[in-house]
């Protein structure tokens, strides 16, 4: 696994380029009330303004700006036949 391309860094540097000359700042970071999902939102101040992006955290360890998909029940055998 390559540990650069599932940072919350590297997605907000792919989204936004370098935050090196800029400041960026985690204003949230919280897990949901079932616990299976991360939130985390970054402020960017630019010269231009400042701007907040939310990222969501996948079940692969990735971060993404969409929510995954919610775990609808399944029914099934293949638990048991394993």
């Amino acid at each position: 696994m390559v540990t650069s391309n599932t940072s919350l860094r590297f997605q907000v540097e792919k989204l936004v380029g370098s935050t090196r000359c800029h400041a960026a700042q985690v204003r949230l970071l919280e897990r949901s009330h079932i616990g299976e999902t991360w939130r985390a939102c970054i402020q960017i101040e630019r010269p231009s303004g400042s701007f907040s992006l939310f990222f969501f955290r996948h079940a692969d360890r990735t971060w993404h700006v969409f929510p995954p998909d919610q775990r609808r029940p399944e029914m099934g055998i293949g638990r048991k036949a394993a």
